[in-house]
């Protein structure tokens, strides 16, 4: 058994498991181009997963807050992405890729920036008072998720908002058989972009350096003169803008939203941040990617066991790890 631990470390550890998924869908699916199409929809969606886990899991893993209200910043980077881009609705059905563009960074940016501002309230209002207190923070948290969904109500209506896309974004790239949303290829590469600028970030500036310590020993980082509480609302700011603008690439992605969004994605989101380990990026991407995965490949397989495949999945990787797969801290 060591033997074999070796051996799957030195050609690549937990790295490996996309991967060895990849490989037995296929083997599994049999049709070439319904295998690439459902790996593409899977890391497209894996790669928007990401966006909206990777804020929560430095928040838990640094300040060790249970955020369960981290997913109402998902619900509202969705409505206001929708917003902006019915609002430059001519913008998105004109043949300009520069306009529709514009439109579609704009209605991220607008996303962003809520999400970044709401975030500085809600780190200041309702966490603040209940740091280091568990049991408070679900139940505050939880509540502000609530209120959050009425205020959804309130602001948009009950009823299902349709999501504009852009023009350029539409329709699929044809090799042969195989057919890929334009749409997806976007998603995965916006994701790709955001987590090489915060390993960037974490790995290669004084601020990360102090996140990453703090991390793994808050205490000693204190005892040294640093003022990690500093950290605390940028990086909570930062967790929330992330959600939100996860939350606008999901809204085009699904094409109608709900003010029941965020709760839906409550569950996946923790899911991801158990699987990958706290306070882990890295651990982020990779359980967001296999949750994506597992999704589009078992909904196809087996569609009967497509809603428990993320649990099923979450079970699988905490008794082999129970810390998750890349956990910054144990414990």
């Amino acid at each position: 058994m060591d033997t074999l631990n070796a051996t799957f470390s030195r050609l690549g550890g937990v790295y490996l498991l996309p991967v060895i998924m990849g490989v037995l869908a296929f083997v599994l699916i049999g049709s070439p181009s319904t295998w690439v199409t459902l790996t593409v929809a899977g890391l497209a969606m894996g790669m928007m997963i990401f966006l909206m886990a990777s804020g929560l899991s430095l928040v838990f893993g640094l300040m060790d807050v249970l955020n369960f209200g981290h997913s109402a910043f998902v619900s509202f980077g969705a409505f206001i992405a929708a917003s902006v881009l019915a609002a430059l609705g001519s913008w998105l059905t004109g043949s300009s890729v520069a306009l529709n563009m514009i439109a579609l960074i704009m209605a991220i940016c607008a996303a962003t920036a809520f999400g970044a501002a709401a975030g500085w309230f809600f780190e200041r209002v309702i966490v603040r008072p209940v740091y280091r207190d568990h049991l408070r923070q679900i139940l505050i948290t939880m509540g502000a998720l609530i209120v959050a969904e009425q205020l959804l109500l309130a602001i948009w209506g009950g009823a299902p908002v349709s999501v504009a896309r852009p023009a350029v974004l539409e329709g699929s790239f044809v090799f042969g058989t195989i057919a890929i949303e334009i749409y997806r290829v976007f998603a995965f590469l916006l994701g790709l972009l955001v987590y090489v600028a915060l390993y960037l970030v974490l790995n290669r500036t004084r601020i990360g350096l102090l996140i990453r310590a703090g991390v793994e020993n808050r205490e000693m980082v204190e005892a040294l003169g640093f003022r990690i509480d500093r950290l605390f609302i940028g990086v909570f700011m930062a967790g929330s803008a992330l959600a939100a603008m996860g939350g606008a690439m999901w809204a085009g992605y699904q094409g109608l939203i709900t003010p029941a969004l965020g709760g839906e994605m409550l569950i996946i989101v923790f899911i991801v941040v158990i699987i990958g380990g706290l306070g882990s990026i890295e651990g982020s991407l990779l359980g967001a990617i296999m949750v994506g995965l597992t999704a589009n490949y078992v909904a196809f397989l087996m569609p009967k066991l497509a809603l428990a495949s993320n649990m099923l999945l979450m079970m699988a990787v905490l008794l082999w790890r129970p810390y998750g797969l890349k956990p910054a801290i144990k414990g």
